[in-house]
């Protein structure tokens, strides 16, 4: 009777997939193709891809929410504002201050049976205010859910954006440090090294900081303080050794190959052997590295707008929302809440994505076979 069992082999993908169809269903595909065959059988990943999309789409539909449903922008303020709940007027924002203790009302003038009471935000209605403050309010009565969305469109902008620039730098200085060696691979290793020495939050609470009081207005660039490029470039730039370190180990490898040594041997330029033979070997790990770091970059800017050093006031982001919610994550969890199962979900998806697809692309995997 045969036992399955699990067996490690170095077989490459191609060895693989020809283990369950016939010759010539693979004979003459490319290596992207087999990693398309593979990873399309992987439907958890598709799953979170799926939901990671989900969350992408409704959040760029933030403003068609906004207008037409719950009638609210992210930074409109309705302190003394009422809505009608049920056909009754609700206050968005309750009164604060003294309040008498036997009317229930403000204090007269000399009353002395008084106690202070803080203003508090209306909570989600559930639809029971027609589609407004779904999620509830916060403590300038602004709607929960639209700032959720909008904060989402941010956090996603910040991720993605940062991302793509990270990982376009890295693989610039992986290629020129791998190929020319020397002083070049040098000093780019010992900037490289220069970033180890900082714990990356600690690096970017401190240029977040610096950049949002005063701005960046050097070498022709004005950034005002206060925008989106900041911390979209702070996170950039504090990552960019953890990719092109390992991406200049490949380099390093790939150069000494025989395939290598023919185009420069044939005349080619550096410029062409970079980006037409090397680049093309380094691709599949650049994905992978591309699709995990969102996720990281996405819970670094959550990290630096808690604390300040990242998105900045009246600018809604995810961090900025758990940091503004946990004033009142006793009496209104859901300002909290909302936002931080945004990101564990965001985040969450775009790893078991990131997974599948190293899975799809790492020509060395584990298999499993029948004896």
């Amino acid at each position: 009777m045969a036992q399955r069992t699990e067996s490690e082999f170095t077989l490459d993908t191609a060895a693989e997939l020809a283990a369950g169809e016939s010759a010539a269903t693979i004979r003459g595909r490319s290596p992207w193709y087999l990693a398309w065959r593979r990873l399309r059988r992987n439907y958890f990943a598709f799953a979170a891809l799926a939901l990671f999309v989900l969350i992408v789409v409704v959040c760029i539909l933030a403003p068609l929410y906004a207008h037409h449903v719950a009638h609210s922008g992210p930074n409109d303020e309705h302190v003394v504002g009422t809505v009608s709940v049920h056909g009754h007027p609700q206050d968005i924002v309750s009164q604060g201050g003294n309040i008498s203790t036997k009317t229930g009302k403000p204090c007269a003038f000399g009353e002395t049976t008084c106690k202070l009471v803080p203003s508090i935000p209306i909570g989600p209605q559930w639809g029971a205010a027609g589609g407004k403050y779904v999620l509830g309010a916060d403590v300038l009565g602004r709607d929960i859910a639209v700032r959720l969305l909008y904060g989402g469109r941010n956090s996603l902008l910040v991720g993605i954006g940062s991302s793509a620039i990270c990982v376009f730098f890295a693989v610039l200085l992986a290629l020129a440090a791998g190929y020319f060696g020397g002083w070049i691979d040098f000093a780019i290793t010992r900037f490289f090294d220069l970033f180890y020495a900082f714990p990356v939050v600690l690096l970017g609470i401190a240029l977040g900081s610096a950049l949002a009081i005063n701005g960046f207005h050097h070498f022709g660039i004005n950034v005002e303080s206060g925008s989106l490029w900041i911390p979209l470039l702070v996170i950039s730039y504090v990552l960019i050794p953890y990719v092109g370190r390992p991406l200049r180990g490949q380099v390093l490898s790939l150069r000494e190959k025989e395939f290598v040594e023919a185009s420069i041997s044939q005349g080619a330029s550096p410029v062409r052997v970079m980006f037409s033979e090397l680049l093309p070997n380094i691709t599949s790990s650049v994905l992978v590295f591309f699709t995990l770091i969102i996720a990281n970059n996405i819970v670094l800017e959550a990290a630096l707008s808690f604390l300040g050093a990242g998105v900045q006031d009246p600018t809604p982001s995810w961090g900025k929302l758990i940091a503004q919610g946990q004033q009142l994550i006793v009496t209104r969890p859901a300002l909290a809440l909302a936002p931080g199962i945004s990101i564990v979900l965001t985040v969450l998806a775009l790893n078991i994505f990131g997974d599948g697809l190293r899975d799809a692309l790492d020509p060395r995997a584990k298999v499993r076979v029948e004896h």
